[in-house]
């Protein structure tokens, strides 16, 4: 295990990742959704143009300013009562401002050092994509779509060991316009669960017997107006569990509300339930056949040409907040959805082991997993499995914090 951290730096992970774009504070929420609809990491990084600060641009960091998802948006949208008006607002002021999520980083910088920062809170790390190397660990480098690199080189020079907290890059060939890319937690478990050889007996191993289940999770009462969410708004992960409660305390899970199940959705309508129903309306959702008793609400659509239809009522149904088929392409236009079913949460035992989890994770696309009693009940809620306690669980080996440490 400590060969697989220390003989990897975090450029190997940075092969097939595509170039960052900065996503100006001063954009608006709806082109925010476009972005967040569009893009592969269900969420952006939001930044300050240059010039209103001096910085260098291995400083590059400093401008970072937060990362927004699908439920800071549809929240934002469900507590404004004019949404059309809304949808101009500028990103800064919906975003919460939180520089320590991203951390630039060396290059050639040591994985295990990687980890330890995301363990810290780290949610995002921005790499120079223009520096290239010579060392050992690209004899182990691995694609970004798990295929094996093969290296020619017969004799690798020795690699240097640097701190993720340096900004001395090695000997390398810059190009005239520095180039970065941004590493996610995702992209670290998807490298380590082609490593699992390396890591065992960690990977086989029960999620319970590695104390890796979290019982501190958030969750909201089914009965509760789903808007009650933002009391107690969820950040790591972005997510709160759907509960029925029963007479001797236990919870079953119905669904979730999180920026996960919301990625792809319609946000208006996804921010009209949020404002309107309760949460175990908002996750079971409600057929076109029982809306009798739920208002309508409406949605402004808008042409190609940026004229505006007159206002349409729409009548809320679990429909409303689908997933798209397609992505809209601007404005509050017509979109159609396509129906895929009850918000059902993503779900495994306290017995799955970590590997299985990990799979399930990355199979989804999903930030988390929640875990339920093996017994006498199904969806009997007992915690949640995220990105960071997955990280805690493959670095905390003893026999490997020995190993690894300089």
């Amino acid at each position: 295990m400590a060969a697989v951290f220390l003989h990897h730096v975090v450029g190997d992970l940075t092969v097939g990742k595509p170039d960052m774009r900065e996503f100006w504070e001063g954009e608006t929420v709806e082109a925010a959704m476009g972005e967040i609809g569009e893009g592969s990491e269900r969420a952006v990084t939001v930044w300050r143009r240059r010039g209103e600060e001096v910085v260098r641009e291995r400083e590059r960091a400093a401008r970072f300013v937060g990362i927004l998802n699908s439920l800071d948006v549809v929240a934002f949208l469900a507590r404004e009562g004019d949404r059309e008006k809304a949808m101009g607002t500028p990103v800064r002021e919906i975003v919460r401002h939180n520089p320590s999520l991203l951390k630039e980083v060396d290059p050639a910088a040591r994985l295990i050092d990687a980890l330890e920062m995301m363990k810290q809170g780290v949610q995002r790390l921005l790499v120079r994509k223009s520096v290239t190397w010579k060392g050992v660990s690209k004899r182990f480098s691995i694609l970004y779509n798990g295929k094996w690199l093969k290296n020619s080189e017969s004799s690798p020079t020795i690699l240097p060991t640097n701190s993720c907290e340096s900004t001395n890059f090695p000997s390398s060939s810059l190009s005239k316009e520095n180039k970065y890319c941004c590493l996610s937690r995702e992209d670290v478990i998807r490298f380590v669960i082609g490593c699992l050889g390396a890591l065992a007996p960690i990977p086989l191993s029960s999620i319970s017997s590695l104390a890796t289940l979290n019982t501190n999770y958030y969750y909201i009462e089914a009965s509760s107006p789903a808007l009650e969410i933002l009391n107690n708004f969820p950040e790591n992960p972005c997510a709160a569990a759907v509960v029925e409660t029963s007479a001797d305390g236990t919870r079953k899970i119905i669904g979730e509300i999180s920026a996960y199940k919301l990625w792809k959705c319609d946000y208006v309508a996804a921010a009209w339930a949020m404002a309107n129903l309760s949460a175990g309306q908002f996750v079971m959702g409600s057929e076109d056949e029982d809306q009798d008793s739920l208002p309508d609400f409406i949605l402004t659509s808008q042409l190609e040409n940026g004229i505006a239809e007159s206002p349409r009522h729409k009548r809320f149904s679990s429909r409303s907040i689908g997933f798209l088929s397609q992505q809209p392409l601007g404005g509050l236009r017509s979109m159609r959805s396509m129906y895929r079913g009850r918000s059902a949460p993503l779900t495994c035992r306290k017995t799955s082991s970590l590997a299985a989890v990990m799979a399930q994770m990355l199979s989804h696309r999903a930030t988390h997993v929640w875990v339920t009693e093996v017994e006498p009940e199904e969806n009997i809620l007992v915690g949640i499995v995220s990105y960071n306690d997955i990280l805690h669980a493959i670095t905390k080996n003893p026999a490997t914090v020995s190993t690894v440490m300089p």
